[in-house]
């Protein structure tokens, strides 16, 4: 089983979707955005604002190149890493890339109450995600060994969106991966 990377644009579901994928899966999932913060001692946000962008993207570039080294597992990546080719690099020839791809709309409308995204800390955050989307979009494409559309589908429809793309190019036994849980009383 390969290590599989999420990309895609802040709140595009990367670490909600890569939770669940990495537990149908029965991997362990990691948030490089966590663990830069474990690393750094304080939220990306404030480091942000602090040191800048520059050095932001330093810090996650030595992140992302150690745990494209670690064993199988799930890796949500923040919504940036793709700026710099030695991530695009990395994360292509060491794990299966799936771009979560999102409209710049449904993420505002996802986005639009949270204040913990520094780059959206602006007067015109949906104009700020269209920028963003024009920029990252073509370098996601490049990444990305599968891309999902995400438009509305439930986070568990995604995960089997992932599973299925993933059981087609012959990288996960479908046999192995458990079906979801069913409800109480299910048939």
């Amino acid at each position: 089983m390969p290590l599989i990377s999420l990309v895609g644009l802040p709140g595009g579901g990367k670490s909600t979707v890569g939770r669940q994928l990495a537990r149908r899966l029965g991997l362990p999932f990691t948030d490089s955005d966590s663990v830069i913060e474990q690393r750094i001692h304080e939220p990306i946000r404030s480091f942000f604002e602090r040191e800048g962008e520059l050095a932001f993207r330093d810090i996650e570039q030595q992140v992302i190149a150690k745990l494209c080294g670690s064993a199988p597992g799930v890796l949500a990546t923040g919504g940036g890493v793709v700026v710099r080719e030695a991530n695009r690099s990395a994360l292509r020839e060491a794990s299966t890339v799936v771009y979560l791809r999102s409209t710049p709309e449904e993420l505002f409308r996802r986005l639009r109450h949270d204040t913990q995204r520094p780059l959206l800390q602006v007067a015109d955050p949906l104009a700020r995600l269209r920028h963003l989307h024009a920029e990252r979009d073509p370098l996601y494409l490049k990444t990305a060994h599968f891309i999902i559309e995400t438009g509305r589908p439930s986070v568990p429809m995604l995960v089997n969106m992932i599973l299925m793309q993933l059981e087609l190019a012959g990288l996960v036994d479908p046999s192995a991966v458990p079906s979801p849980v069913n409800p109480p009383g299910a048939a």
